[in-house]
């Protein structure tokens, strides 16, 4: 969920533009929870990262669980039933996979999974078999196997810092989406980008997230990885784009299935899911112009 956004989900009178109070800016988050969560997950991102980097793995194997448990339960409220088994034993296969192994065998693990959805949804009939089996291809698709880029950018011998790059990208189009939504809002009167899908989504709030992308790519290729400054400026563009794709699509799987977040273990945030949907769009395309830009 980005912080991009400015105003709650379920609509609440406002002033008219021009009247009093027409500027009050409204987060729809307990801001001071919300930021205490980020930097206890934050922080547990970088222990893991930088003392022993296998456990990093252990890290997002629960998260990646835990949002496919959300995923799983969000489906069910419109009678969809995902195969959980299947799709969490194959998701932890396909990120060891990605990290041991080379990159066909994720490809073996994902399709060995989608071989087991098959089977094991077989024999609880009949009824409901295409769509129980398209959500559960979907779900092993949409979480493990784009969580294992991730694992592929580990795997490397600078992999921690692959990794902390591609997090604080995605961070900062968060936080530079939430900034400039609370600063020139008031002043521009909030240019919706989304209005169908994500209604608090604001042109304001992409230019921030734009900016600070920018800014930080710029600073961390070249300071982190011995890069080119324009190869951290095309990473953290590409970054931004893959991030609000990544929250709108999460957005619209929501408004789907009629319902606000996806949980709600994470005060101020929502779930689990609604915390790591940028991650996992902006987790293959960063791993793709790392590998490319820097050997």
């Amino acid at each position: 969920m980005s912080t991009a956004d400015i105003t709650p989900e379920s609509p609440t009178p406002q002033p008219e533009p021009g009247t009093p109070g027409s500027h009050t800016i409204r987060t729809g988050r307990n801001l001071p929870v919300a930021i205490g969560v980020g930097v206890v997950l934050g922080g547990l991102a970088l222990l893991t990262l930088f003392t022993v980097k296998a456990t990093f793995l252990i890290y997002m194997g629960v998260a990646l669980a835990i949002g496919l448990h959300e995923l799983s339960s969000a489906l069910k409220t419109k009678g969809i039933n995902v195969t959980f088994i299947p799709v969490t034993l194959g998701g932890a296969a396909m990120i060891t996979a990605a990290y041991w192994a080379a990159g066909g065998a994720v490809m073996a693990a994902f399709a060995l999974t989608v071989l087991g959805i098959l089977v094991y949804r077989m024999f609880r009939g009949t009824d409901g078999y295409v769509r129980d089996v398209t959500a559960s291809v979907f779900a092993v698709a949409y979480l493990p196997l784009l969580g294992a880029t991730v694992s592929a950018m580990l795997a490397e011998h600078d992999g921690g810092k692959r990794v902390l790059i591609f997090i604080v990208l995605t961070i900062c189009s968060d936080i530079g989406g939430y900034f400039a939504g609370i600063t020139l809002t008031p002043f521009t009167g909030g240019h919706k980008m989304a209005p169908v899908i994500s209604p608090k989504k604001t042109w304001e709030g992409l230019a921030g997230s734009a900016f600070l992308c920018v800014v930080a790519g710029a600073i961390m290729l070249p300071t982190v990885l011995h890069g080119h400054w324009w190869q951290g400026v095309v990473t953290g563009i590409a970054a931004l784009a893959a991030a609000v794709f990544g929250d709108l699509a999460e957005s619209v799987i929501k408004r789907d299935l009629s319902i606000k977040d996806m949980g709600t273990l994470l005060p101020g945030h929502g779930g689990i899911l609604d915390r790591i949907d940028s991650l996992l769009a902006c987790a293959p395309v960063v791993w793709l112009l790392l590998a490319a830009f820097v050997r």
